[in-house]
């Protein structure tokens, strides 16, 4: 069935999703860049794809107003013949995770022994398993990350391939406090109570102070509704809830538009 929307919220849904846009684009040209050093190593080691990863995403995590706080390359398990496990993970100046007064630009120090008590299985986390299983782009979050932000985090990762098998994800993560910043003004233009949420109707930011970042936002056939974002259906149309709030998919960022009343 189709589902009328009024023009404002669809020029609010475009504007979503020409500030996720360019992160996307970005993380894409990452991972090419990726797959090409890859291609030229017949073993390829971390002690050769770390400094191009960090030539990468510096100049973005440096660069003033960025989005993003924390970007890298984060590799399958036995890939790099001198790291079984590696995360060649880099922390912006904004980036307040166990950081020092005055840090700027800094590597991750994560723990790779599978022996430690600190370690950490990554590829059990949502933002390796689903775009390891679909082979796309996959937004995860808001969630509170442990691993890097500690801290609500939206995490954005795609999946590198070498020779038809997975090498790893890049990505990058971005504070949810930043995001809101910068979209809740945006939302508030609808007129209308709204929320932004994920692809499995958890809360990014929304219009309405007692919808909690985070939070799955409960509303009947609201699930159904976002199936297609969660199936990375790139065209999506708008639908209607049986309470009579409304679904706006915000391009193919896999976030959605919920306006209520």
């Amino acid at each position: 069935m189709t589902v009328t929307v009024d023009v404002t919220a669809q020029l609010i849904a475009q504007r979503i999703a020409s500030t996720i846009d360019p992160v996307f684009a970005m993380i894409d040209g990452w991972r090419d860049a990726v797959e090409r050093a890859i291609a030229t190593e017949p073993e390829p080691r971390a002690a050769t794809l770390d400094p191009l990863i960090a030539a990468l995403v510096a100049p973005e995590l440096e660069r003033t107003g960025s989005l993003i706080t924390g970007a890298g390359f984060v590799a399958t398990p036995g890939f790099l013949l001198d790291a079984p496990w590696h995360l060649a993970w880099w922390l912006s100046g904004a980036n307040t995770f166990r950081a020092a007064p005055d840090a700027g630009l800094r590597r991750l120090d994560a723990v790779n022994d599978p022996d430690s008590e600190q370690f950490r299985d990554y590829t059990t986390l949502e933002w390796w398993r689903v775009p390891e299983r679909t082979g796309t782009r996959h937004l995860t979050g808001p969630y509170v990350d442990y691993l890097c932000t500690d801290d609500y985090t939206v995490t954005i990762t795609t999946p590198v391939m070498a020779a038809g098998e997975l090498a790893g994800m890049v990505g990058t993560d971005l504070y949810v406090a930043r995001l809101e910043r910068v979209l809740l003004p945006v939302i508030r233009e609808s007129g209308h109570p709204c929320s932004l949420v994920n692809a499995s109707g958890r809360i990014v930011t929304s219009t309405d102070p007692h919808r909690a970042t985070g939070a799955l936002l409960r509303l009947d056939g609201l699930v159904d509704a976002l199936t297609p974002l969660r199936d990375a259906v790139t065209e999506t149309d708008a639908a209607a809830l049986p309470g009579g709030a409304t679904v706006v998919p915000c391009g193919d960022t896999s976030l959605a538009l919920v306006l209520e009343g």
